[in-house]
């Protein structure tokens, strides 16, 4: 990513070509989509081989990849067939649960609703997947494993001919009509069952066998193993793993909670912003992470546009920051909006954790960990939008959270817009941007615009601008503005060239 950290790259990375690879739960023209259908989040697992979504349903839906299962076998095996591993990813619907249930506050007066807010894959052990949900108060821990279903044969009774609750009958070729009971006696003064056969064979029951239990099929059973309750005063927006695979964090707007994954009843609070008077409030929490590989370190963004990485080790209330990521206002440019498109919807680390990507309402920025004077690379995403802040504000747009993520290999980085475009970008130096529709033809509305370094800002000349001319009235693809279609969601797998987007109920992926 960026030259490794030496300015931006030597050459621009090749321009990909985005081709749509599979969509599930497309709806048909037309038709009407439920509420409770309505994707919320997404997560590739660590390995990219499993894909889980949640819904406001609260349900959780989980994919498996199978074009590699397809291909099985040793490396030998597989040179022999010349079969190419750089094939696209294609998943398979695997298996879907109920996750969170709407509840009711009785306390507070409060509905809660089963709507999932965040996903994250946790480490497998022994062939089970293990991953945690959250709605906006309750956080559980569920396990998803292959159970073998056992099925009993080889009966001696013959049971085709057994109505209601009657008693189990043998099956018989004889003509007498003295049924049998279920201890294998026989009844002289039967209840009378015209329809059944229920004699015994003439010369009695030769052998006795055993019924024996085979198992046939295998069905995947996902198990609550434990609940995290009851430690949110405010909705929960963030939940992240840590890097040591025994703990995580959750975080509201004021709080941000350090639990470990075998105790539910028990979480240490690590960050809290609260005021002692709530009047002098002036920001709140957006967004949390872990340091992919530091356990010790974790960042959080807040409404005022800031990130903060802290380090655990300093104390246990971690009060002060170890450093603080902001972009300074430029002056004369405070408007009635400022504060409200400077708040940050998402932040994530790249895979080596050396960069943090920030969502904002109009822009995605790339921040150097070593670097707390102002974002390596800024992109517009959402310029366009200015002249209209007023009616996003009006239809309370403006206050829409966006998701972003980065490629495996940092290079690239996407986020959602409206009209279910997404818009991905080089971090390097010269690079393209690409504007896609999440359809089956991604490149139907599609432009590509030469990203351009604007002035540096300051004394940071590795500063880049980015972002295509674009003008008031219509979206960055010329189209008339549609904001009740927005693709908030989407998730890069770690290791390949694919984006899975969250398009209303439809799950669109595409490769490059």
């Amino acid at each position: 990513m960026l030259g490794g950290g030496e300015g931006t790259a030597a050459g621009a990375p090749q321009q990909l070509e985005w081709k749509f690879s599979q969509v599930f739960g497309e709806r048909a023209a037309g038709e009407e989509v439920q509420e409770v259908d309505i994707i919320s989040a997404i997560e590739f697992d660590r390995t990219g081989n499993h894909l889980a979504t949640g819904d406001r349903g609260g349900r959780v839906v989980l994919f498996e990849r199978n074009d590699t299962k397809d291909h099985g076998g040793n490396r030998m095996d597989l040179e022999r067939m010349d079969y190419s591993i750089g094939r696209h990813p294609e998943f398979h619907y695997k298996t879907e649960f109920q996750s969170h249930e709407p509840e009711f506050d009785y306390l507070k007066s409060l509905e809660i609703e089963e709507k999932i807010n965040k996903i994250r894959w946790c480490q497998t052990a022994n062939g089970a997947l293990f991953l945690l949900s959250t709605n906006d108060k309750t956080i559980k821990f569920w396990k998803v494993q292959e159970k073998k279903v056992k099925k009993v044969c080889d009966l001696n009774v013959d049971l085709s001919g057994a109505i209601g609750n009657g008693p189990v009958v043998c099956s018989s070729t004889s003509t007498s009509s003295k049924p049998c009971m279920e201890n294998g006696g026989c009844n002289e003064n039967p209840f009378s069952y015209s329809s059944i056969n229920t004699s015994l064979p003439a010369g009695g029951v030769l052998s006795l066998r055993l019924p024996v239990a085979n198992n046939n099929e295998t069905n995947l059973v996902a198990k609550c193993r434990r609940i995290y309750a009851h430690a949110h005063d405010y909705h929960i927006n963030s939940i992240s793993n840590n890097s040591d695979g025994e703990t995580f964090i959750s975080a509201d707007d004021l709080r941000i909670n350090l639990w470990n994954l075998e105790i539910s009843n028990q979480s240490f609070n690590i960050v809290d912003v609260k005021p002692a008077n709530m009047e002098d409030l002036t920001e709140v929490i957006t967004s949390a992470e872990f340091h992919p590989t530091h356990c010790n370190m974790l960042a959080y963004s807040s409404s005022r546009g800031s990130i903060r990485l802290i380090d655990m080790r300093q104390s246990a209330l971690c009060d002060t920051h170890s450093k603080l990521f902001e972009e300074q206002e430029v002056p004369g440019t405070r408007s009635f909006f400022t504060e409200i498109i400077a708040s940050i919807s998402d932040i994530k680390f790249a895979k080596d954790g050396r960069y943090i990507l920030s969502r904002d309402y109009m822009t995605l920025k790339l921040w150097d960990v070593n670097m707390d004077s102002g974002p390596v690379v800024t992109f517009q995403v959402h310029e366009y939008l200015r002249p209209k802040l007023c009616d996003l504000y009006e239809n309370d747009s403006i206050f829409d959270k966006f998701e972003c993520c980065l490629s495996g290999d940092g290079i690239r980085v996407a986020t959602g817009s409206y009209s279910n475009m997404f818009r991905v970008f080089g971090c390097s130096g010269g690079s393209t941007e690409a504007t896609l529709e999440a359809s089956k033809n991604p490149m139907r509305r599609q432009i590509q615009t030469p990203s351009r370094p604007s002035k540096s800002l300051g004394t940071l000349p590795r500063i880049l601008r980015r972002g295509g001319a674009d003008s008031s009235g219509v979206d960055v693809n010329g189209s008339s503005f549609d904001f009740t279609t927005k693709l908030l969601h989407l998730a890069w797998h770690p290791t390949e060239n694919s984006l899975a987007c969250a398009a209303s109920n439809s799950l669109y992926m595409y490769y490059a």
